[in-house]
């Protein structure tokens, strides 16, 4: 035991010694391990690197040994390396054997292991200066391109190398090294190579971002770190930003052409999204903000101070805004002008600044300044480019310039209106960026661009005004705009639509053109709707008459597109659309009362391209089962969601109805006369057409001649409805020339009333494909396309009537009135059109027809009207004598006695006179009804007075047994019976008049018809007497016809309008007309003195409807002149208006009737209740004269009016003869005169003397007792010669108020007119100042001062069969901003065209719508002033209408009578020749074109002069000196 226990404790101890051995040991290596971790980690790699002389290391020993050390390189770290060890190896690394090694991955690892080395031993790399530059070398050089391989087997050590210069920062020892430069631009451009060209890896694979991450890196250490850098890389920084310039990289692919243009529709081809180089160009400025301003500061300033410096005058003091007058751009140039290639230069660097803007607007901080002295350099090329730049850098657009231009498709349907707005799609290059607030970073800069809109060059204004539109447009490059600097900006831009200068307002439309619809309606609408004056949307709108075509078309066209797209939101009832574009229409074809053939023809351009798109709705119908029996129903459905024919239809008629619906008054007629002009020009196609047939190409067998001059005649025509009539003509030739029968055919169906839209619609488009394969005439589509709009059935297209009808019947969406009215349009001026659905609408009145107890719908009086147009016109075709037909005429004879309103049985009358065969049975009826036992206050007493009246006019043989009835229910039973009281009839004007002066107005009309259908052989004026002496004293009394004078006011202006209206109507029928004695005349003149606007409106308005339709005698234009005081501006302004646009109608058939009313207006004014020979009175009485010269006196014409006054010496008063009349007459004679040479002097006109004979109305005037006595009136000068001087500013403020007065650039300068005295004494010397033509010498003039129009051409024209008038203005005359629309505005005949309520059926209606006016009444015949015996001369036969008008032959000057021989004419009888007359060669009479007549002018109305010197061309020249 005891043996064994020490055993156990031996071993015990043993293992216990062992044990403390291991604890030993592992504390000792423990101590060890920690020694070794405290001492700096030796490098363990000892194989050379570099062969000695004679044994050289193998290429794969040398790879295997160069990734040994990389292994143990890379794990190291800076701060455990032990430096001394690391030298030897990096010595070695830098050795050129490596360095220049001929193999790339010796080279790739020697990189690696150094760039690991400049990791370890920073921040002093163990390499010299000259061991720096050429491992540089190779990594710039030799490695970095590399980097553009992806595919490269050791692309991974190049990305290694890269990023470690990168995070490293060791690229940093590149700046120590002496004349680094060079390198350091090479590893710029190296980058940039690498980043921009495409990847060079064969299997296609892309860089990876980590490339441009560690470049951005690598060159952004450079940036920061150099002390300086080279302009070479700062040219490389900035060329980056090319990339965004379509001009640079287009000259760059057009063999090296500047300038080039750019290809827009390559604009698909754009990167999508920002290349590499660009985006580490942009990091790289953004990074280093402060150093990269500076640098960039310098490399513009090279371009932009240089050549601002060089186009900068030496006075720094110089205005730089507008002057008085504006001169050339050559005089906004400074001393030195830059070279084309440095405007080229600048031009380019400019654009390069707006895309630093957009993506760093920090480096730009040096060129501001810079940039906003440029605004003031003198140089407008320069200046340009400085207002664009900044324009652009505030709205955030680069160098790529601005986003494309929206999309405006008015034929989409849904239209876009009702679509949610979508942003626009993402650009990098055109999405306007601004990254800060240009306003608020540079406020004075902003301010000095807000200021070039007052620069005194256009070219500058245009272009500051397409800036201030991008701005609004892009909300300054998404920043946003506080709302007051963008009510600012609003009401600036506003204002550049009326600039002076026509750039600049063409650069305000197209800057609307560039906005999404959602924004000119969000934006530009919150500066005012179109309705609101000064306007944005306003004075857009009014660009639609601007002189400049290319304005007023391109502004047109935008306008049309915008309403195309904004018309399915208004007829979804979008208030705010509404109010903002619901006006375009209007304004649009108001602009035909321009009566310029560009604006016309745009007008129908618009009209069918926008307004009214041919292909709305661009869909294609459903095929029709109808005929289809082997097709299964459901077989082609599919899902098909498609529209049926009538469905599309629908959608025309109502965007039809949308249009007309929200057109006002004015524009309403001009868009109802352009549709009803529609049946007479398919009369003039016709008649082309058949020509161009029988001329056949130009080979012919017979009557080849007068074919010929028929076609030319045709062709002459509608040269003069186009702009460019040669170009017309010459088209309208190629395509009688080509001879091309289908053509002929397919316009043939687009007039045809037969034809559906479908038809109509495929025809024009297969007409356009075919003129467009041909090789006729390249302007031949241009010339054709208005003429088959105008004659084609898109409007009133019997497919739309069924949707008419039916909205008529509904009232969806409130059309109702509006289809009712389309629907009397239809009927009226298309009743072939309206045939075919007109047995639909019987069917419906039929359903309406009213009874004793039960009324019929209010619509209904519209649809009767409508049918009663169509039953005039085609009595047959009314289904009222079937078999079938009883209940309908039923119904008619229902609405003739129980009809509401009144008027509804008017038109059944009219439609029972028309169609019925047994209408003297219903007459019967109707009169028995009505008649027996009337009482006013019966039910339908009314309607039954209607009935009456029409009955009367339409029935006069049938009503005469029962004539003493009716003139006792229109006189003792209504006339006479005591007016009704009420608050309404005590107002002065009752808008709706109560049932009281109902019943007095159909009692009136009830007269009136009476006497307008009284037989010819009947004792007309002991019945009319009494008729006239009511309504003359209505007329006298202020319409007071009771002893009692205890009338409403209310009633008593209305009855006074009434029977001014119904002597007007009166006198349309001619034998009618002499009971108006000149005294009446003279009363209802004065009716345009009422002081109730309503009245002398509603006057002013009938007169000029029935003077368009040349139903009354031309006695009555004399009336319009008295409204030369009218205080209504807008009558005034419609009435001048009109009787200039009926002065072109004359003018271009030669006739004088204006101009021999003249006479008639002295001897009016002579009767005039305030008129005194006093000179404050005669100044009064000037303004009635100097309205008429304003609104009919041209350069032509001067001297007949002259005449004219010179004339009325020459006789005496003949209405109420007295020598105070006497004296009243020659007196207003002189004042004439004088008024006429002033008008002639301050307009510079030649007045030419008069040289044919002129006779006066008998009746208002009487010849003289004796030739002594007429001598002795001549001689004598009734007027004060102070006066005469006194009329003369007169004159001026008359021509003032005529024009619109022009400032500023591109307009005409006011005129200042300078009276020497030695014209002043000259003047006031001459004895007898005002019996001749002679005017004092002045100074000459300039012609464009004046803007009196020119009607040469006019007065060649033939005359025209429809009512236009030519534009009568001088383009360079007018005013800047646009043709006066007070001036110019063209009557649109729509008086002609409408079908008034109270003209229709009439007897005698065919010979008061005689197209001639009638000839005076025998009462005020023309006399011969000294011998009224001698008979006048004939009228005038005309000539063939196809033959132009006969040029003015020029014969030798005449001089001018004076003194004596002036007055010696008074007395002379005229005399003329006859000439004969070539048959027309048109279709019909009611269709001939333009009527020209050679020899004597014909003078309509009052006078009858023998020559006219626009007519024959027989002018002569006055002989008097000019000063």
């Amino acid at each position: 035991m005891a043996s064994r226990s020490r055993r156990t404790a031996a071993t015990e101890v043993v293992e216990e010694r062992e044990e403390e051995e291991e604890e030993e040991q592992e504390q000792e290596h423990q101590e060890q391990q920690e020694q070794e971790q405290d001492a700096p980690q030796r490098l363990r790699f000892k194989q050379a690197l570099v062969g000695r002389p004679g044994k050289q290391i193998g290429v794969g020993d040398l790879l295997s040994r160069l990734k040994t050390l990389v292994e143990e390189l890379r794990p190291m770290e800076q701060e455990d390396a032990d430096r001394e060890s690391l030298e030897p190896v990096a010595k070695e690394l830098a050795h050129p054997t490596l360095l220049t090694h001929k193999d790339v991955g010796v080279r790739a690892w020697t990189a690696c292991c150094i760039v690991d080395m400049f990791r370890l031993c920073a921040p002093d790399a163990p390499y010299t200066a000259a061991q720096l530059k050429d491992i540089f070398t190779l990594i710039i050089v030799k490695i970095f391109p590399l980097l553009a391989d992806p595919s490269n087997p050791y692309n991974g050590q190049h990305l290694y190398m890269l990023r470690s210069l990168a995070e490293i920062k060791s690229i940093v020892l590149l700046t120590d090294l002496p004349a680094a430069g060079q390198l350091t631009s090479t590893l710029f451009t190296t980058c940039f190579d690498v980043l921009s060209g495409p990847s060079k890896a064969d299997n296609g694979e892309e860089l990876s971002k980590n490339v441009e991450h560690h470049m951005t890196g690598v060159l952004s250490v450079l940036i920061d770190e150099a002390p300086s850098l080279s302009s070479d890389v700062v040219d490389v920084i900035v060329a980056q930003f090319l990339w965004a310039d379509p001009i640079t990289l287009g000259a760059a692919t057009s063999k090296g052409k500047k300038s080039a243009p750019v290809d827009t529709k390559q604009l698909t081809l754009r990167r999508k999204e920002a290349p590499p180089a660009y985006n580490m160009a942009k990091n790289l400025c953004n990074s280093c903000p402060d150093k990269m301003a500076r640098l960039i500061g310098t490399y513009f300033s090279s371009v932009i101070v240089d050549v601002t410096s060089g186009g900068v005058s030496g006075t720094k003091s110089r205005s730089r805004h507008r002057g008085g007058s504006e001169a050339d751009d050559s005089a906004d140039e400074g001393a030195h002008e830059p070279t084309e290639e440095e405007l080229n230069d600048a031009s380019k660097a400019h654009r390069l600044l707006r895309e630093l803007w957009k993506c760093a607007p920090g480096v730009l901080q040096d060129i501001i300044p810079h940039l906003q002295e440029e605004l003031g350099t003198e140089n407008v090329q320069l200046r340009q480019l400085a207002t664009e730049t900044f324009g652009d850098m505030i709205s955030g657009i680069g160098a790529a310039g601005p986003p494309p231009h929206p999309e405006l498709n008015p034929a989409a349907y849904p239209s876009q209106s009702l679509l949610v707005p979508e942003p626009r799609p993402y650009n990098f290059l055109t999405t306007p960026t601004s990254p800060m607030s240009f306003s608020a970073q540079y406020a004075g800069a902003y301010h000095s661009f807000l200021q070039r809109k007052h620069d005194k060059s256009p070219i500058i204004r245009a272009s500051w005004t397409t800036a201030v539109g991008r701005i609004l447009m892009t909300a300054a490059g998404g920043v946003g705009l506080d709302p007051d600097e963008e009510s600012r900006l609003l009401q600036a831009f506003a204002e550049c639509f009326i600039d002076s200068d026509e750039r600049v307002r063409l650069a305000a439309v197209r800057a609307v053109g560039h906005f999404e619809f959602n924004d000119i309606v969000q934006i530009l609408g919150s500066n005012g709707s179109m309705s609101e004056p000064a306007s944005i949307l306003s004075n857009l709108a009014d660009r639609v008459k601007d002189k400049r075509s290319v304005i007023h078309s391109e502004s047109m066209r935008l306008l049309g597109k915008i309403w195309g797209v904004a018309a399915g939101a208004i007829t979804e009832g979008n208030e705010r659309i509404i109010r903002l574009l619901g006006p375009i229409p209007t304004r649009i074809l108001e602009a035909c009362y321009v009566n310029d053939t560009e604006i016309n023809l745009q007008i129908d351009l618009v009209m069918f391209d926008a307004l009214l798109p041919l292909g709305y709705p661009p869909m294609k119908p459903k095929p029709s089962a109808n005929g289809a029996s082997q097709i299964v129903k459901d077989s082609q459905s599919n899902g098909d969601q498609g529209f049926t024919e009538a469905e599309l239809d629908k959608m025309r008629a109502e965007r039809l109805l949308v249009l007309v619906s929200g057109l006002e008054e004015k524009a309403r007629k001009v868009f109802f006369a352009k549709q009803g002009n529609q049946a007479q020009g398919a009369n003039y196609m016709e008649a082309f057409l058949k020509m161009c047939e029988e001329y056949n190409g130009g080979v012919m067998d017979k009557n080849d001649k007068e074919i010929k001059k028929k076609l030319e005649g045709l062709i002459n025509f509608y040269g003069k409805t186009l702009p460019d009539s040669a170009r017309v003509a010459d088209d309208l030739w190629k395509f009688a020339k080509a001879h091309d029968r289908r053509s002929y055919q397919l316009i043939r169906f687009c007039m045809a009333p037969e034809s559906d839209y479908r038809k109509v619609f495929k025809s024009i488009k297969e007409l356009r494909k075919r003129i467009e394969d041909s090789s006729a005439s390249t302007t031949l589509l241009e010339t054709l396309t208005p003429l088959v709009y105008r004659v084609g059935l898109l409007c009133y297209n019997k497919s739309h009537v069924p949707a008419i009808i039916d909205y008529s019947r509904t009232d969806d969406n409130a059309f109702g009135a509006t289809a009712h009215e389309v629907l009397k349009e239809i009927s009226t001026k298309h009743p072939k059109v309206f045939s075919t659905h007109v047995k639909e609408l019987c069917k419906a009145l039929e359903a309406e027809a009213p009874t004793a107890s039960i009324p019929n719908p209010m619509g209904a009086v519209q649809d009767l009207k409508a049918c009663a147009g169509f039953a005039k016109k085609f009595p047959k075709d009314l289904p009222l004598n079937s078999k079938d037909s009883r209940k309908l005429l039923q119904s008619f004879l229902n609405f003739a006695l129980y009809g509401t309103p009144p008027k509804a049985a008017k038109h059944a009358v009219t439609i029972i006179m028309s169609s019925d065969n047994k209408k003297e049975m219903h007459v019967k009826e109707i009169l028995s009804k009505g008649i027996t036992s009337f009482d006013l206050d019966a039910e339908h007493a009314l309607t039954k007075l209607a009935a009456i009246s029409q009955l009367v006019l339409l029935a006069p043989q049938e009503c005469e047994d029962d004539a003493d009835a009716i003139v006792d229910i229109a006189v003792n039973r209504v006339l006479l019976k005591a007016h009704t009281t009420s608050d309404e009839a005590e107002q002065d004007w009752m808008e709706t008049p109560d049932e009281d002066m109902i019943a007095r107005t159909w009692a009136l009309k009830m007269l009136v018809n009476r006497l307008r259908s009284f037989p010819e052989e009947g004792v007309l004026r002991e019945v009319a007497t009494p008729i006239y002496s009511m309504l003359n004293r209505l007329v006298r009394e202020g319409g007071e016809a009771s002893k009692k004078k205890n009338t409403p006011v209310g009633h008593k202006n209305l009855q006074r309008l009434l029977a001014s209206h119904f002597l007007l109507k009166l006198s349309c029928t001619r034998r009618l007309d002499v009971l108006l004695s000149p005294t009446d005349f003279i009363e209802l003149s004065l009716v345009t003195h009422d002081k109730c606007p309503q009245i002398r409106t509603g006057f002013a308005t009938k007169l000029m409807k029935y003077l368009g339709q040349n139903r009354l005698p031309g006695r009555f234009y004399t009336i319009l002149f008295m409204c030369a005081y009218e205080p209504d501006s807008k009558l005034l302004e419609s009435v001048a208006t009109w009787v200039r646009s009926r002065r072109a109608f004359f003018a271009a058939r030669k006739e004088t009737t204006l101009e021999t009313t003249f006479g008639r207006l002295l001897s009016l004014l002579a009767h005039h209740p305030d008129f005194d020979i006093d000179n404050e009175t005669l100044k009064i009485m000037s303004k009635y004269i100097l309205f008429y010269l304003k609104c009919v006196a041209t350069q032509d014409n001067l001297s007949l009016i002259y005449h004219v006054a010179q004339r009325v010496k020459g006789v005496s008063e003949g209405i109420r003869p007295s020598k105070e009349g006497d004296e009243k007459l020659y007196v207003l004679s002189d004042l004439a005169q004088a008024l006429i040479r002033s008008w002639e002097e301050q307009n510079n006109w030649s007045m030419q003397s008069w040289p044919g004979k002129l006779k006066l109305p008998a009746g208002i005037f009487k010849a003289l007792e004796s030739h002594e006595r007429a001598q002795e009136i001549a001689d004598k000068v009734w007027i004060d010669e102070d006066l005469a001087d006194e009329l003369e500013p007169l004159v001026r403020a008359a021509l003032k108020s005529k024009k619109r007065k022009v400032g500023g650039e591109g307009g005409e300068k006011s005129r200042k007119r300078v009276k020497s005295e030695k014209v002043k004494k000259e003047r006031v010397s001459t004895s007898h100042p005002f019996k001749t033509p002679k005017t004092p010498k002045r100074k000459k003039r300039r012609s464009d001062d004046f803007d009196e129009n020119d009607e040469d051409n006019e007065s060649r024209a033939g005359r025209s069969s429809e009512p236009r008038r030519k534009s009568d203005r001088r383009s360079n005359a007018k005013s800047y901003i646009e043709v006066d629309s007070d001036e110019d505005e063209a009557d649109a005949e729509a008086g002609a065209q409408e079908g008034g309520e109270d003209d229709e059926a009439s007897a005698d209606e065919s010979e008061q719508a005689s197209p001639e006016p009638e000839a005076e009444p025998q009462s005020d015949v023309e006399m011969a002033d000294a011998d009224a015996n001698k008979k006048a001369d004939s009228p005038i036969e005309e000539e063939d209408p196809s033959e132009p008008g006969p040029e003015p032959e020029t014969k030798p000057q005449k001089k001018i009578a004076r003194g004596r021989g002036a007055a010696k004419s008074n007395g002379e009888p005229a005399s003329a020749k006859k000439k004969g007359k070539e048959k027309a060669d048109v279709p019909a009479k009611a269709t001939t074109p333009a009527k020209s007549a050679k020899g004597k002018a014909k003078v309509n109305g009052d006078g009858d002069a023998t020559t006219s010197p626009v007519a024959n061309g027989t002018t002569r020249r006055s002989t008097r000196a000019r000063g």
